[in-house]
């Protein structure tokens, strides 16, 4: 294998050397046009280089034909690309940036390349070496630099993300549910939020837009969106390698190679895996829980016959095959059910004690095997033509996504729940086509249509074990409830499929008034159908005839099925308006609408008094009224200061209520008739002088059910009667919405400073982070025993970088070893306990990393 990649490496180095030379002539200059004696000149991807004179001035004979990039640096100046498209017989002039100014970082949010400063959106953009420094290697780790973004993940499949609070219901995923928060990589919507927790792989930057989005993005996006760019083939060769090394038995590796295969084609491979050992330890097993062992890669191939027209095929695969994820035991809440049916008294019966009590001491004894088998992957043709003053670009890709999970869903070791084992299968098909550009001097947009096919298919298994009567048990007759095998092997067997088609056209246009005010208009039709087959069997164990017993049977698991079909037509629209008298200010003010389509519950339905409420099989699509006005202002060069006030109405807000009810896999769609989410949000960054770099950002969030009258009841209230009827349903109208902290923060500093390491230039580095958020509701109707207390976690790196040659870094998370929950999820059963989804502890590790 190593020798297959020394020889892979040798042909592309190779080819980069079997052009005829030339030469490269240039003057390098600073932003007063003095010039920068001394300044370095290096071909990126090849060791050929060069230094300017006393004057500025260099000569550099090139071995690769255009297009290709050379990197200029100098003492006390930003490093920076230049792309050369031609040789000329006449020096080119290139100025460099002082390194104690503000980097103006680029976007591509409105399908164009555009300065984020200048782009009147609240946005937010991490870099790919931000994500490597800080060990961010996929989006839950990234949701600590952006406050606005929340990500909840009790296991792949079971991962919702939101931006402002709203998106994807807080609490455990339903297939049946349309994501509110668009995942974009390369300009592929991705369907299923499983994909939020695959390692990256060559980030090049992550943009996160904030608020509706839909007269940009090919799919709807009622919260905002996360859109990823990665690095592209290039013509000039490189070669990057990294490997880190961690505390409990953390390992990742990356690397990634690219190069011309001829004057029109070039290529690009990249590499990604990561194994840890377990952070929870299974005593009743030995086996440690909550493993990583993810592989990934991507490959690319560009062809680039001319200036105008770019083409990239492109295919990734990620295989994720963890022992977990797991959560363990964290409290009791008590019940208004009757004495014995409370959690304490059950396993005092079954002669069992749990092995701690405390969380934090992150020991398990759960007996049912922890599976979350994740497969992703797919394949994408990109093309753009510059046409005219704009470009069209068609994008095609299809993917797949593949969960094969069991868990322990009664979260200690009795066997109660035995299995719980819900494979899904999800493939989508997707095209995008849109133009964009400038249509005159006054106007510019982007044009688009989007279609979108997928189908998602269940074949689920739960069942029941020897423990379950006691849990069950609704009266005193023990003796019947204790018949040997009533419930032992007895469960329920799923067959469900959603075949869904989503087709939309959108445009949006920049129309300049004057030199200063902006007028952006944007509309979109939508077209949304589903066709929707639920089926599940009570079925197994042994043969019952007795009325009595089974009806103790059917109380647990019942037969469910019913079928749907519906489309949906909505007209969106939003209007912006900008003003930018100079470069120091851009005061901005939004009003939008946004569409969700129609929800379907295909993951079990509660049952009220035995019969399951099949009026909650589709509830009503989500409708927003969304404004926002803001400020992007940069106060001195080396300063950005952006704040935003933003207010979103919603009616018909579909949330995912998770329910103790075992009949009920992963919870049931409900919907609140009216939320209403406002707050505020800061961004800023600060460059003093040439060593110390400033950042800060964060938001208040006020979010609340204005009316929400058929919410369930909370834990503690289970098994409430009113004048000796049973209660299943609570107004919860003004309280607040699960999962959302009012006050969360993110801020960091870093010292840089030139240092001369291995006889290369490098950068010096030693830099801390660190994310707060405040207590937040982790039920979708508010209870006492599920609250998260606030927490803070600070993370810090230590090292050198360069941007070729060497790096290394020590990096440390959570540094303080802070205690805290992601989750707290309500045990089947009805009996009382909740389990914890644990936040790591601390981790460290050291960064070794080598780009050619």
């Amino acid at each position: 294998m190593k020798k297959s990649l020394l020889i892979l490496f040798t042909l592309i180095l190779s080819a980069g050397f079997s052009f005829a030379q030339n030469i490269i002539k240039g003057i390098v200059k600073d932003s007063k046009g003095q010039p920068l004696p001394g300044s370095s000149i290096l071909i990126r991807g090849t060791n050929k280089g060069a230094s300017a004179d006393k004057n500025g001035q260099f000569s550099l004979k090139a071995n690769v034909q255009p297009p290709f990039y050379i990197r200029i640096s100098s003492v006390g100046f930003k490093p920076q690309d230049f792309q050369i498209l031609s040789f000329q017989s006449a020096p080119s002039e290139y100025v460099l940036v002082d390194d104690d100014q503000l980097q103006e970082i680029v976007v591509v949010s409105r399908r164009r390349k555009e300065v984020a400063q200048d782009v009147p959106i609240p946005i937010s953009v991490i870099g790919g070496a931000q994500v490597d420094q800080t060990g961010g290697f996929n989006v839950n780790r990234i949701k600590e630099l952006i406050p606005s973004v929340q990500l909840y993940t009790s296991n792949p499949r079971n991962t919702g993300i939101n931006i402002r609070g709203i998106g994807s219901p807080f609490g455990l995923t339903n297939d049946g549910l349309d994501p509110g928060v668009g995942f974009y990589v390369d300009g592929v919507y991705y369907a299923r939020p499983a994909a939020a927790t695959l390692d990256f792989i060559d980030v090049e930057n992550i943009e996160v837009l904030r608020g509706p989005q839909g007269t940009l993005f090919g799919k709807n996006t009622s919260a905002g969106a996360i859109n990823i760019t990665t690095r592209k083939a290039s013509f000039t060769p490189g070669v990057a390698l990294e490997s880190s090394f961690g505390n409990y038995g953390y390992v990742q590796t990356k690397a990634s190679v690219t190069g011309p295969l001829s004057q029109q084609f070039a290529f690009r491979l990249s590499f990604s895996g990561t194994d840890r050992d377990g952070l929870i330890q299974n005593v009743k097993t030995s086996v440690p829980l909550n493993t990583i062992n993810n592989l990934g890669g991507r490959a690319q191939l560009l062809f680039q016959p001319s200036d105008k027209v770019t083409i990239t095929l492109a295919g990734d695969v990620s295989n994720q095959n963890p022992n977990g994820y797991a959560q363990v035991f964290a409290g009791v809440a008590p019940t208004l059910r009757a004495g014995y049916r409370q959690f304490n008294a059950i396993i005092a019966d079954l002669h069992y004690s749990l092995p701690s009590t405390n969380a934090f001491d992150r020991i398990s004894d759960t007996d049912a095997p922890w599976r979350s088998g994740n497969q992703l992957g797919g394949v994408t043709l990109n093309g753009d033509f510059k046409i005219g003053q704009g470009t069209l670009t068609s994008t095609t890709a299809w993917r797949y996504w593949d969960w094969k999970p069991n868990s322990d869903r009664d979260f200690t070791g009795l066997p109660v729940l035995t299995k719980s084992a819900n494979f899904s299968k999800q493939h989508q098909v997707s095209e995008e086509v849109r133009y964009a550009g400038n249509l005159t001097d006054k106007l510019s947009g982007v044009i688009g249509l989007y279609y979108l096919d997928q189908q998602i298919t269940v074949n689920g298994r739960e069942e029941a074990g020897s423990a379950q009567w006691r849990f069950a048990q609704s009266n005193t007759n023990t003796a019947l409830w204790q018949t040997p095998g009533l419930f032992e092997g007895y469960g329920i067997t799923t067959n469900s499929s959603i075949k869904s088609q989503s087709a939309a056209i959108f445009a949006n246009v920049d129309w300049t008034l004057g030199s200063a005010f902006h007028i952006i208009p944007g509309v979109r039709l939508n077209y949304d159908k589903k066709d929707v087959y639920y089926n599940r069997i009570a079925d197994g164990g042994i043969t019952i005839t007795d009325p009595v017993l089974l009806g103790y049977r059917t109380a647990l698991y019942s037969s469910q099925f019913y079928t749907t079909t519906f489309d949906e037509k909505n007209f969106t629209y939003q209007v912006t308006a900008s003003y930018r008298p100079n470069k120091r200010i851009n005061a901005f003010a939004t009003y939008s609408t946004s569409y969700k389509p129609s929800g379907v519950n295909v993951a079990g339905l509660p049952s009220i008094n035995g019969v399951p409420a099949l009026d909650l099989a589709v509830i009503a699509p989500e409708k927003t009224k969304h404004y926002e006005i803001g400020a992007k202002t940069n106060p001195a060069e080396n300063l950005t200061l952006n704040v935003t006030f933003h207010n979103s109405d919603i009616s018909d807000y579909q949330t995912n209520v998770n329910a103790p009810d075992p009949s009920v896999n992963r919870g049931y769609l409900a919907t609140a008739e009216k939320v209403n989410v406002k707050g505020v949000e800061l961004d800023a960054n600060y460059l003093a002088g040439k060593y110390f770099s400033f950042f800060v950002s964060g938001s208040y969030t006020d979010a609340k059910y204005v009316k929400f009258t058929n919410a369930p009841l909370p834990l503690e209230e289970t098994g409430l009667t009113v004048n000796g009827v049973a209660v299943f349903l609570k107004d919860i109208s003004g309280s607040q919405l699960p999962g959302i902290s009012k006050w969360s923060t993110s801020a960091g500093t870093e010292f840089a400073t030139d240092a001369k390491i291995f006889n290369q230039n490098s950068k010096f580095f030693i830099g801390v982070d660190d994310f707060f958020r405040s207590r937040f509701s982790s039920s979708a109707t508010p209870s006492a025993y599920l609250n998260i207390a606030g927490y803070t976690l600070v993370n810090a790196r230590l090292g050198f970088r360069a941007t070729r040659g060497i790096s290394a870094y020590i990096w440390g998370r959570n540094i303080f070893d802070q205690n805290y929950y992601e989750q707290l999820l309500v045990a089947g059963g009805n009996a009382g306990q909740y389990a914890g989804v644990l936040g790591d502890q601390r981790t460290f590790g050291i960064t070794l990393r080598y780009v050619l």
